[in-house]
């Protein structure tokens, strides 16, 4: 077993040094790569319009070890999407184009050309076929390639539906659309973001993957729950517009935080940017212009994940809180991003719950404990709560808890404030299953409900 993965760098934030959020989020962070064996995880958390964290834990190479520093680079795979299409609507202010114009102004040999748009590719509303839907590298992509070969071969298929009336993520979209804005600007699209979102936000280390480093993180994949193995990546020409990007978190962070203050674009551009795509039949797609749009605990949620060989990567802006959370890793096989980030946001952005009552979670434990025996202290209950319990319910309890083993634990998962009483969800875990209690708890300590579920 490896040994816990140490804090390696931290940027020199003076406010975040010693601090409370500091600690909370490191502890959280460095326990999640501990707990997967990940080699290496990078972040940065904005909170209130500013970069108050940002962190690299882990090892940005294994073999030779080499750890992870703030200033690593990695490849952000699809969250390269949110820039094409800023670079787009950019154009579209400079009135060179119209998101409303169809393909066949600039690509007329394409399958149905006139009848696409260029904001139903940056929407995934297109029809166009994916070339890239796979989450391992294929042979085929260790060869060097071009955004015309791949458009030439996926996008004179027929499409998979009539533009419009479905959403289905598609790579292939946003190689056309990167074609489109080159035509159009007569300028590479890396240099474009370079000169105009980059440089500007001070995203140095920002820019095509192709052009690599050796100080970048190295590319691991895992099978199964097996080790990070070494993996290679792919070759150039094949993500373009669609994933092409690297950087470090903190730059990622800059662009977050121009997005957050209505930067670059302007607030029409930014309306469009975050609006919502529907259906022809009116259905939601959550999904804008190379954005998620969602919510987390009731927050708007404003985001993208990417995947390239070797590398998940998540950005996620939560305007409501003047914030953002981004997540690079450097293995794929495992969704990291998922517990890092959320941890983050609710460590970031949501109340603290109280701590959780050993007392408490002893006494619910020798409630249950009871119940599995087909005994109930009536006293504990309220007057509603004992008519749940009837004879009949009581002999159901006892039956279904009977066939699931020892119970081994019970760990309170969360605990708000309803009606005047104290809701507390805990999970309890037997031999063979857990379940879930649904518990409310009267001030003067008599619980309302004690609820056993699935």
């Amino acid at each position: 077993m490896r040994s816990p993965v140490l804090l390696i760098l931290a940027l020199p934030l003076a406010a975040q040094q010693g601090s409370d959020l500091d600690r909370k989020l490191s502890e959280k962070i460095a326990a999640a790569l501990h707990e997967t064996n990940a080699p290496g995880a990078s972040v940065a958390l904005v909170k209130d319009g500013q970069t108050v964290f940002a962190k690299a834990f882990g090892k940005a190479r294994i073999d030779p070890d080499r750890p992870a520093a703030a200033e690593t680079r990695y490849a952000v795979g699809s969250i390269s999407k949110e820039f094409t299409a800023a670079a787009l609507l950019l154009l579209q202010e400079q009135g060179k184009l119209s998101l409303d114009d169809k393909v066949a102004q600039y690509f007329p040999e394409l399958t149905r050309a006139g009848e696409v748009s260029i904001r139903q590719l940056l929407t995934h509303t297109s029809g166009y076929e994916d070339y890239a839907p796979q989450d391992y590298i294929i042979p085929e992509w260790l060869e060097p390639t071009t955004p015309l070969a791949i458009l030439d071969r996926w996008a004179k298929k027929p499409l998979n539906f009539d533009p419009g009336t479905k959403w289905q993520y598609s790579n292939t979209n946003y190689v056309l659309a990167g074609e489109i804005f080159e035509k159009v600007s007569a300028q590479p699209l890396p240099a474009f973001l370079r000169e105009r979102i980059f440089q500007p936000l001070g995203m140095q280390s920002a820019g095509d993957c192709s052009q690599r480093s050796p100080a970048d993180a190295a590319a691991y994949t895992r099978f199964a729950l097996g080790p990070p193995r070494p993996v290679k990546r792919e070759a150039p020409g094949w993500y373009f517009g669609a994933g092409e990007l690297c950087m470090t978190p903190s730059d990622l962070a800059r662009w977050d935080i121009a997005f957050l203050r209505k930067r670059i674009l302007s607030a029409k551009s930014y309306e469009e940017f975050t609006h919502e795509a529907r259906l022809k039949n009116g259905d939601y797609t959550h999904y804008a212009l190379g954005l998620q749009i969602g919510e987390f605990n009731r927050m708007p949620l404003i985001s993208h994940s990417g995947e390239v060989s070797g590398f998940i990567s998540y950005n996620g802006i939560y305007p409501t809180r003047d914030g953002a959370v981004v997540v690079l890793t450097n293995e794929d096989g495992i969704n990291l991003i998922g517990l890092i980030s959320s941890a983050m946001a609710t460590i970031a952005f949501l109340p603290e719950e109280p701590p959780a009552s050993e007392k408490a979670t002893a006494q619910v434990k020798t409630m249950l404990e009871g119940f599995g025996a087909g005994k109930i202290d009536r006293s504990q209950f309220t007057a509603d709560a004992n008519s749940y319990f009837t004879d009949v319910a009581l002999r159901d309890i006892r039956k279904s808890l009977a066939g699931l083993g020892k119970l081994k634990s019970v760990t309170r998962t969360s605990e708000t404030l309803r009606g005047g009483m104290v809701h507390r969800a805990y999970r309890a875990t037997y031999a063979k299953k857990s379940l879930s209690l649904n518990i409310y708890v009267m001030p003067g300590g008599q619980y309302e409900q004690f609820m056993i579920e699935e």
